[in-house]
């Protein structure tokens, strides 16, 4: 017999009803936080799909300026042959080389400066490195190399020049005394690698004949009273070689 107010059905339906509801519940919550979950593992990934991509994306910066770089001292070169330096200007360089002066200007703080760039540039493109193993052999390649590559008189004439600007314009002189500085230290190595394999004496005065070397070279092209050329390469190589060669001693004189 039922009592009154008690409910048409047993307990148990009730209380199965309501926890069915609750784990209904649950359910839709794990649910929800499994999408969130995978909405966020999406978004890392993108992110490091992003940032993968910016990996390997190539930095084209760099290129551009290097090539804007090599395109001013190309043209400058190329226009100190067809004009002189104090005719040249920073607008004819920035217009021929497909640039603006301020691109110019974040480089080189005067025209000075780019013109004794320019031409260090191409110095090292004309007298590259040499080991051969033979001293004798590289020190005259070089010094034909440095000499032959003379032998253009555009060339001569735009190394006189900026030899000149050099004297009024202190970032000129700069450059050119770094640009020397340069090729002093690549005829001294070659020296020293000579003083190694012993083609040259132990206690020779590497920068003396640095300086034997060089001011022939610039003492014939400024005042121009004798020729640069292959023969007086090979003789000058032979002139630093017997200034400092090895000795043999020498028998006292009984």
């Amino acid at each position: 017999m039922s009592t009154a107010g008690a409910p048409d059905t047993p307990d148990g339906v009730g209380g199965n009803r309501a926890a069915d509801l609750a784990g209904r519940d649950r359910t839709a919550h794990l649910a929800g936080r499994d999408r969130t979950a995978h909405l966020a593992d999406g978004n890392r990934a993108g992110g490091n799909s992003a940032a993968s991509e910016a990996v390997r994306r190539p930095h084209t910066g760099r290129r551009r300026n290097e090539a804007a770089r090599d395109a001013i001292l190309d043209v400058t070169f190329d226009l100190l042959h067809t004009g002189s330096v104090g005719d040249l200007t920073i607008d004819a360089i920035a217009e021929a080389a497909g640039v603006g002066r301020q691109t110019i200007y974040r480089w080189w703080p005067s025209k000075g400066a780019v013109v004794a760039d320019a031409m260090a540039r191409q110095a090292r493109v004309i007298v590259p490195p040499r080991d051969s193993g033979v001293f004798a052999v590289d020190l005259t390649d070089f010094l034909v190399d440095s000499f032959t590559g003379l032998d253009d008189s555009r060339t001569v004439r735009a190394l006189r020049q900026l030899a000149s600007a050099a004297q009024h314009d202190e970032h000129a002189a700069g450059v050119l005394a770094d640009f020397t500085a340069q090729r002093r230290a690549a005829l001294r190595a070659l020296l020293e690698r000579g003083r190694d394999q012993r083609g040259l004496s132990p206690d020779a005065d590497l920068d003396m004949l640095v300086d034997m070397a060089y001011g022939v070279l610039w003492y014939r092209l400024l005042v121009g009273h004798a020729p640069l050329d292959e023969t007086a390469a090979h003789s000058l190589a032979a002139c630093l070689i017997a200034a400092g060669g090895i000795r043999e001693p020498q028998d006292n004189a009984r």
